[in-house]
């Protein structure tokens, strides 16, 4: 069965393809910058900057599971897709979903520790458990979204198969069944609630205690020492989670959205995170920031002592 990808905006394709080409070289190049930073600098080898270089990761992975249909949809005009690629894609995009929304709740729990806790902090963010939690992100998407394409392979499909997206997403190809959808809908609600919903739960209440210890400390000073630690990640909850709301919420009530709407916060959920990720966090972490002009400089160093 072959599917046809967004053909809603094909008019103005050319004109998405230069950004949306540009934003695929920010966030791979980026994100991999930060890995080989965190990778090859001594002093990054600390909790949070595991987590981050775990968040780049996903970044790079959730990138990767787009950029062969965006980009064959948007510049070469190719806009077939086989089924059981749809669903392999689909699988990957929400399984690194997952991962990140795992991660982000791993990164809130850090800042928690770090602020809260001080003293303990190297007592209890270990890195046998920080690969532990790492593992754990990993298994929870995996298993959590194994279901979905065999929720749908059940299905038949027999309406115009045209998806929304230039990518295969599960409420999009849902849409497109003749069957019943009711396991399905009710097993992505789960999903949803399972993952999340309560990552985001528990991201604001490790924020609700990280602001109340904050108020607590009688320096100004401190305080905002302390609340400049939390701005990356506060940052990066929000474009994760944004995007995805609206964008659930676009399908809850597509019929009462334009169909540019759709592909505009379907690219931004795709593009948003890993092209910021790596902005925010080497303008606003010092110890990114300071590395990366050091490490292109040994680079260049050691390419002119090679000629």
């Amino acid at each position: 069965m072959i599917w046809s990808l967004q053909t809603r905006v094909g008019f103005v394709q050319i004109w998405i393809s230069i950004p949306v080409g540009f934003m695929y070289l920010v966030a791979l190049l980026g994100n991999c910058t930060i890995l080989f930073v965190i990778k090859t600098t001594s002093i990054l080898h600390e909790p949070q900057y595991i987590f981050l270089s775990m968040l780049a990761a996903t970044d790079v992975g959730l990138s990767l599971s787009t950029l062969p249909t965006v980009l064959k949809v948007f510049l070469l005009n190719h806009r077939e897709i086989e089924f059981h690629s749809c669903l392999a894609q689909m699988f990957f995009i929400h399984t690194f979903s997952s991962m990140e929304s795992a991660i982000l709740l791993a990164m809130a729990f850090d800042r928690f520790v770090a602020i809260c806790d001080p003293l303990h902090y190297t007592v209890v963010l270990t890195p046998p458990r920080i690969i532990g939690i790492g593992l754990i992100a990993v298994f929870r998407g995996v298993l959590l979204m194994v279901p979905l394409p065999i929720l749908l392979k059940r299905l038949p499909f027999c309406k115009g198969v045209i998806l929304s997206h230039c990518y295969c997403y599960h409420p999009d190809v849902m849409k497109l069944a003749c069957g019943s959808v009711r396991v399905n809908i009710v097993y992505g609600l789960s999903l949803v609630l399972c993952s999340f919903a309560i990552d985001s739960i528990f991201i604001v209440i490790s924020y609700i205690l990280i602001l109340k210890t904050v108020l607590g400390v009688a320096s100004g000073d401190g305080q905002l020492k302390a609340l400049n630690t939390c701005v990356s990640h506060i940052f990066t909850v929000f474009i994760f989670y944004v995007p995805l709301i609206v964008l659930a919420l676009i399908h809850r009530f597509g019929t009462f959205t334009s169909p540019l709407l759709h592909v505009t916060m379907a690219n931004l959920f795709l593009f948003l995170t890993p092209v910021l990720n790596p902005l925010v966090y080497s303008l606003k972490t010092k110890q990114i920031r300071s590395a990366l002009p050091k490490i292109l400089k040994i680079k260049i160093i050691w390419k002119n002592l090679k000629i």
